[in-house]
């Protein structure tokens, strides 16, 4: 098993997922339902913590739910963890090995909160410290970098939201995630040829905003763990404020744009960066506005949701990360500096 055979494996991770796990995905939306829960708290690191990101548009925006991410070293380490009265505290992880993540569900449970862990293992410390356990059931992940784990994670999150709606139309969106994923996975070769221009790529910036601001995150965390490179994730309204000053003739831009709510203000950015700037464009999009603006365009399929985009998207920046990581002469199944399980306290 290889970083490479994990990326292509995602399709399948997921319809195993929402045909295995679905039953039990309503039975705990029904127990959420249930209490009187006022909001969510969230605890996950690394890439982890970027599905969680996905979860506090989602499901603030069809489940009203708020989210705060929680500070886990008050727990860990200060030991002044903040009341939890009436929360859903939530620990994501694809281990569920990191002590400080445990340890705010661990508290959340000692103060009568609801406790929700999603993992991959569910003989893990983080299930056992919680009441309820979604299992994303990737299978074992060997490589490093996180992939098939993430987009399994993402759509666990999906799933309970469509569950705590009871919405049978998005639900039938849902299954049609693994055949828009195939799709994505037919620009392989056009990306493994493409990786070869951003060879010397040693910084960049990656745009995203609303639910794919997720994918900028994960994005640039895949191209910093594998091929080392100096890359920042920004919202387009963020970048505005101030960070565009960095970018010149030549800089890297990436960009996850597809259609929907924000796909106007992205837009504007990017027009603004190829006229003003002479940035160096790759965009990923399902519009073909933004597409003809960049000089990589990947095209995603169309008339995907756009809640559901975060999952189809990150595919394309997963083959991307791998293959100028090769391109570099990196080692795509050792980064350097890192190991499958990140042990933090």
């Amino acid at each position: 098993m290889s970083l490479r055979s994990e990326i292509l494996e995602q399709p399948e991770v997921l319809a195993r997922l929402l045909e295995g796990q679905w039953p039990h995905i309503r039975e705990v939306a029904k127990t959420i339902q249930r209490h009187e829960i006022e909001y969510v708290f969230l605890a996950a690191r690394g890439t982890s913590d970027h599905a969680g990101l996905y979860a506090k548009y989602l499901w603030g925006a069809y489940n009203r739910l708020p989210i705060a991410l929680a500070a886990p070293s008050l727990f860990s380490m200060y030991g002044m963890p903040p009341r939890l009265d009436h929360a859903l505290v939530l620990g994501i992880s694809q281990s569920g090995q990191s002590p400080d993540i445990v340890s705010v569900v661990a508290e959340g449970k000692r103060q009568g909160a609801l406790t929700l862990a999603i993992t991959n293992d569910p003989g893990s410390p983080l299930a056992e410290a919680a009441a309820m356990t979604l299992h994303i059931d990737a299978g074992e992940e060997k490589a490093v970098a996180a992939t098939k784990t993430y987009t399994a994670q993402l759509m666990a999150v999906a799933l309970l939201s469509v569950a705590l709606g009871d919405d049978q139309q998005r639900y039938a969106a849902l299954q049609r995630v693994p055949s828009y994923m195939r799709q994505v996975l037919g620009l392989e070769e056009t990306i493994e040829r493409v990786a070869e221009r951003y060879r010397y790529m040693e910084q960049c910036v990656v745009i995203g905003r609303g639910y794919n601001y997720t994918t900028a995150f994960e994005w640039a965390l895949k191209l910093k763990e594998l091929a080392y490179v100096v890359a920042e994730p920004y919202s387009s309204a963020d970048f505005r404020h101030g960070p565009i000053a960095i970018v010149g003739q030549g800089f890297p831009v990436l960009a996850v744009t597809p259609g929907g709510a924000v796909f106007a203000d992205l837009l504007a950015l990017l027009e603004r960066l190829k006229n003003e700037h002479q940035v160096e464009l790759l965009v990923i999009s399902d519009e073909q506005p933004a597409l003809s603006l960049a000089h990589t365009p990947l095209a995603l399929p169309t008339r995907i949701p756009e809640w559901l985009s975060p999952l189809v998207s990150i595919v394309p920046a997963q083959l991307f990360g791998y293959y100028v990581t090769r391109a570099k002469g990196y080692d795509t199944e050792a980064p350097r500096g890192l190991s499958k399980v990140t042990v933090t306290q």
